[in-house]
């Protein structure tokens, strides 16, 4: 197990966040502070055909965003997403990226799907909407190259912040946008950057998708109240509501932060990932794995369970998710877990997949600066078995210095995150 000086902790210094409701870190944080809900009915397609018609979309006109005509025609949604929050990000920190040393700037990105929207847009093109087999590239545009690499979304993000040091890619399904953050982390401390831009997008919502989701009956069902569709811990969950989103966040080293004078949001503290090697999709009940990742977070974080003041949980709203995520905060925080609100932002924002990871970190981040912790809306009918505090319907102020965030993913990706107060004890 890494020790880590405490002189090589990690600060967020900036947050950039486009998220279902209104674009922006305010508007995103004033939505899951509030308990209401970003679900509705699908709009960009027609949904009618789909087993679940319900997700939760961004109030987001790239051009409005600021991006240029040529680059809303060369830029998936996930990556208009990703850019528009990564500008946010940078400015938020107060760095001056043409003062920095642009090889000392790395960028490590999460997506689990990639560039599916354009992808699947384009299939149909070229295929005169599936009807030719051997399909047409003439029709294609000049960017299709592009939307099949996912490392050009993070190539995107580089170029938007200035950046010339590593850039990283990272998909592993749900977990992608909360791993690449923690990989970013070891760039900062193994020195190979000083500043790094990292966090996570995903633009899921498309008919392939949806259509991928059917038929797992992993999503909800509850297609005529879009707004309370997503209930996570509630006896009548019955599934996740898809959404879409991007996350960005500046890291530096956190004594270079303080000496430029940055305000600091959280410290990264501590990270660990697992696998359970059990099943592709299947999760074991007893939460063993994710357990297994939140003691290896909390060693590298030099915390005892007892330290942790909220746990933002994974909260799918699948039965299975459910029930094994409360099982691992039993297993590794013991007594203290009926102690220790916990809550699931999805209920308001959905599970944008690869980017939910590092939306939740910035939620975390943003709930230790402003000492609140989130609510689990839609909880009405709580499961009896399923027996934690997890904060149903209204906000609860709370000084937060440590804060837990978990994720989930297909594959049997378990990750697990500490972020802690900068002044805390121990940071």
């Amino acid at each position: 197990m890494r020790r880590l000086p405490v002189d090589r902790l990690v600060a967020i210094t900036g947050i950039g966040v486009v998220a279902p409701g209104d674009p922006g870190t305010k508007a995103f944080w004033d939505l899951v502070v509030s308990g209401r809900t970003a679900t509705r009915t699908i709009s960009g397609f027609d949904p009618s055909p789909y087993r679940s018609r319900v997700a939760a979309q961004c109030v987001f006109d790239p051009l409005q965003a600021g991006l240029g005509l040529q680059e809303v025609r060369r830029l998936d949604r996930a990556a208009q997403l990703a850019v528009v929050a990564t500008r946010e990000a940078v400015a938020d920190s107060g760095l001056e990226p043409a003062q920095e040393r642009p090889e000392r700037m790395a960028v490590c990105l999460g997506s689990a799907v990639g560039c599916t929207m354009s992808l699947e847009a384009e299939y149909a093109v070229v295929s005169d909407s599936g009807r030719r087999w051997e399909v047409d590239h003439t029709y294609a545009l000049p960017h299709l190259p592009d939307y099949f690499v996912p490392s050009s979304l993070a190539a995107e993000v580089a170029w938007t912040a200035g950046a010339e040091g590593p850039v990283n890619m990272v998909s592993a399904g749900c977990t992608s946008g909360l791993d690449a953050v923690g990989y970013a982390c070891d760039l900062i401390r193994e020195g190979s950057a000083d500043i790094v831009v990292t966090g996570g997008t995903d633009a899921p919502i498309s008919p392939i998708t949806v259509a991928c989701f059917d038929a797992i009956k992993a999503t909800s069902t509850y297609n005529d109240d879009p707004e309370h569709a997503m209930r996570p811990f509630d006896r009548t969950r019955n599934g996740f509501v898809l959404a879409e989103g991007a996350a960005v966040l500046v890291l530096e080293e956190a004594g270079r932060a303080r000496r430029r004078g940055a305000r600091i949001y959280a410290l990264i503290s501590g990270f660990a990932a697992r696998s359970n090697a059990y099943h592709m999709t299947g999760l074991r009940a007893d939460g063993r794995e994710m357990a297994a990742a939140i003691d290896a977070a909390l060693a590298e974080a030099r915390l005892a369970p007892e330290a942790i003041d909220y746990v933002n949980a994974h909260g799918t709203g699948t039965r299975q998710n459910d029930r094994h995520e409360t099982n691992a905060f039993k297993r590794a925080l013991g007594d203290h877990a009926y102690r220790t609100p916990v809550s699931s932002i999805k209920s308001m924002i959905g599970h944008s997949l690869g980017a939910i990871g590092s939306i939740e970190i910035a939620a975390c981040a943003l709930a230790i600066e402003h000492g609140t912790v989130p609510p689990t809306a839609n909880l009405t009918e709580p499961d009896p078995e399923l027996d934690l505090d997890y904060v149903p319907l209204t906000a609860r102020e709370r000084e937060l210095d440590a804060v837990l965030t978990v994720g989930s993913g297909f594959g049997g990706f378990q990750s697990a995150m500490v972020l802690t107060r900068p002044g805390s004890v121990g940071a």
